[in-house]
């Protein structure tokens, strides 16, 4: 199997694992007893133990090589997908769930990893933004996956389908040559010294830190939009679908625009514009201050779709930061953008006069910071 299409597999997992159940999630409640917060462990467990695990699959790949490793967390995840299709009880769904996140945290990471072993330059940009139009499309398909296979089988069905969909990432990972990356060397120590080193190298955890803050906004609107279209503007679930699509359709489109204008333009001019288009919609965001879901959904599909354009180019310039360890620097990265995202539902659960408002100054400052970073650690270099 070609090694850009593995990739592209790889980056489709955690997406597709989160998603793609949710329509059974009321069925559940419904056939165990239970209520919704405790139906919600499955998920909650499923993220907590995929954030913690990033960080232990890439030194594990540093020691022992990407293959290993990929071979491993594909099989934990198969695994895992139909030990959550046997489940008979909530505690049994949450532990298999910990054993799928496992798996699929192995896939994230890797995915990262090899787009830096393999590929430079314009390809890897390329690469990168093909990533940037999976990670939005699979969260908006996959409850629509989800819901046809309910339709015609039960819950069951679902994690069966999971499982059957990560055999041909599976297959592209026996037949992966390892990569000619010089190994790591030594145990836990050695691991936790790797990433030492990592928050030593300055301009690794600037940029890392920075451009995480670049999708608190983002973030903040996946965890907020039901509220505000749906409670707020008094929308029907099939309405809010529509605006949440549109604006998962923005982030694609800019990742989209990205691989066209990396070969050619400039990649540190396409980044410094798109930042300053962040801006600029996070302020009409502040202006308009949602009093319409127009006023709300335009500016909001500018923000994501300057942020598709800037991520893969962001992404590139992290990893070019560092020459070795490169599992440990993939899986740190996703590491931060993960909590970043937790932290941006968390805050935005609260109970703001304006979310709307909320979602445009997380904008207007989650771009001022990487801005004046990128100006910055540039006119050093």
């Amino acid at each position: 199997m070609n090694t850009f299409v593995l990739i592209l597999l790889l980056a489709a997992f955690p997406p597709l694992a989160t998603d793609m159940y949710l329509p059974a999630i009321p069925t559940l409640c419904s056939l165990w007893g239970i209520s919704l917060a405790a139906a919600n462990l499955s998920l909650v467990a499923y993220f907590a133990s995929f954030s913690a695990f990033l960080l232990v699959h890439g030194p594990l790949a540093d020691r022992f090589g990407r293959r290993p490793v990929l071979l491993a967390g594909v099989s934990l995840y198969v695994a895992g997908s139909l030990l959550c299709g046997a489940a008979g009880s909530i505690t049994q769904l949450v532990l298999a769930r910990v054993v799928q996140a496992i798996g699929a945290a192995a896939a994230a990471a890797m995915s990262l990893a090899l787009a830096k072993d393999l590929y430079a330059g314009d390809q890897r940009k390329k690469l990168l933004a093909y990533i940037g139009v999976i990670i939005p499309l699979c969260p908006m398909a996959a409850p629509t996956l989800g819901a046809i296979l309910l339709q015609h089988m039960s819950w069951r069905g679902i994690f069966v389908g999971q499982a059957l969909l990560a055999l041909p990432a599976l297959y592209g990972s026996l037949r992966l040559r390892e990569p000619d990356v010089e190994l790591a060397t030594g145990g836990f120590g050695a691991a936790v010294g790797r990433y030492r080193t990592l928050t030593r190298n300055r301009p690794y955890m600037v940029y890392t830190l920075a451009f995480s803050l670049v999708s608190f906004a983002f973030f903040g609107f996946i965890g907020g939009s039901a509220d505000i279209y749906i409670t707020g503007f008094g929308m029907s679930e099939r309405q809010f679908g529509l605006y949440f699509a549109f604006n998962a359709l923005a982030l694609m489109l800019g990742s989209l625009l990205c691989s066209r204008l990396c070969v050619g333009i400039s990649s540190f001019r396409i980044l410094v514009a798109s930042l300053a288009g962040m801006l600029a919609a996070a302020a009409a965001m502040l202006a308009l201050d949602g009093a319409t879901p127009l006023r709300f959904a335009l500016p909001m599909f500018a923000y994501s779709l300057f942020l598709g354009l800037s991520r893969p180019i962001s992404n590139d310039m992290i990893l070019e930061q560092v020459t070795r360890d490169t599992g440990a620097a993939a899986a740190l990265l996703t590491f931060c953008n993960s909590m970043c995202g937790a932290v941006a539902m968390e805050v935005i659960s609260l109970d703001w006069v304006s979310k709307p408002a909320v979602i445009g100054l997380a904008g207007a400052l989650g771009c001022l910071v990487p801005l004046v970073a990128v100006l910055r650690l540039q006119r050093r270099a």
